[in-house]
């Protein structure tokens, strides 16, 4: 009976009354936006170390080299459009990944609501918003190798052949009058990929944690910011090679890159072990765990935090209306 009222009292207003009156799916659309904005804010100072300027200061080093030429703001230069890039990706993420979980308990109502659950979920999800926000990322990095490179070149030195983007849209236009649509995915096969087992990983790691942890705790900001922790640190140390090979095809038509056109995923990673060694496909791993592992675990917090604020319900309660709200549908038709 418990469990039948927290039903219907989640279902009212599409599984979730308050907030506003907005639709659960918006207010998990929001929740994620601000979690993936949230979290990236939180690891700019440590993005913007692992910029080509700064290789070889160290990490102390890049700090102090920041904080003394540029103050405080410095340390967040460039973050309005990583940002703008992020929460796009993050509100889909997260809100494709509650909709799939009711999707798979509604479809499959006998299926145990446990970690593997969240796997399979997290990974379709994380390859649902790859494919929607892929052209950002690509136009995003285009743009960064590219002021990169006028960094290092004079202009005398660039080559005529050489293509220079005026900005986001003229990028986005010149890529597909090049190369079509096909031309704005390049380099998404080894994002796929990577997402499919890192997102749905990230995501099991972390309801396996949550599982460790004493129910009277399980609310705690520092358990689930532990249990984050923990689910970036494994999901990323699995999958960094494949981001490695994403990045270098994404480039390589600016780069002097060992990677030959066609040779696909698993065929880049062998090139790059062959010409730059197996290490090169785990280069910057360790300074990325200190981006990933805060980022997921901030992610996940705030995350968690704004469901709250905006009453969307527990997820088991939308599982229960789920399933409460097609059996009721059903009853007619049996009835008939």
């Amino acid at each position: 009976m418990e469990a039948r009222a927290r039903g219907r009292e989640a279902g009212e207003g599409g599984w979730g009354g308050g907030g506003g009156g907005l639709p659960l799916a918006v207010r998990e659309l929001v929740a994620g936006g601000v979690a993936g904005g949230g979290a990236k804010t939180a690891v700019a100072p440590l993005e913007r170390t692992r910029r080509a300027e700064f290789h070889g200061s160290g990490l102390i080093g890049s700090f102090r080299t920041i904080s003394r030429t540029e103050g405080l703001l410095g340390f967040y230069r460039g973050n309005g459009a990583s940002v703008a890039r992020i929460v796009p990706y993050a509100a889909l993420h997260y809100m494709a990944y509650e909709e799939y979980r009711r999707w798979i308990i509604l479809g499959f109502p006998n299926v145990e609501q446990g970690p593997i659950l969240d796997l399979v979920a997290g990974s379709i999800a994380g390859g649902t918003a790859v494919i929607c926000t892929y052209p950002l990322d690509l136009v995003r990095t285009k743009l960064a190798y590219q002021v990169k490179g006028a960094v290092k070149l004079s202009l005398r030195e660039y080559k005529p052949s050489e293509q220079v983007y005026k900005g986001i849209l003229d990028c986005v236009k010149t890529i597909y009058r090049q190369n079509g649509l096909r031309g704005l995915y390049r380099g998404m096969a080894p994002s796929l990929y990577g997402i499919f087992p890192y997102s749905g990983l990230k995501f099991y790691f972390y309801e396996t944690m949550k599982t460790y942890v004493p129910e009277e705790h399980r609310k705690d900001i520092i358990a689930k910011l532990a249990c984050g922790s923990v689910a970036g640190l494994l999901g990323q140390t699995i999958t960094y090679p494949l981001d490695v090979v994403r990045r270098q095809m994404q480039v390589q038509a600016f780069s002097s890159s060992n990677l030959e056109k066609g040779k696909g995923t698993f065929g880049s990673i062998a090139m790059i072990a062959k010409h730059q060694g197996w290490r090169q496909l785990f280069s910057g791993l360790s300074i990325n765990y200190l981006k990933v592992v805060p980022s997921v675990a901030i992610g996940f917090t705030v995350y968690d935090s704004m469901k709250v604020w905006l009453k969307v319900p527990s997820r088991e309660d939308t599982a229960i209306a789920a399933l409460t709200e097609e059996r009721s549908n059903a009853a007619p038709a049996h009835s008939s």
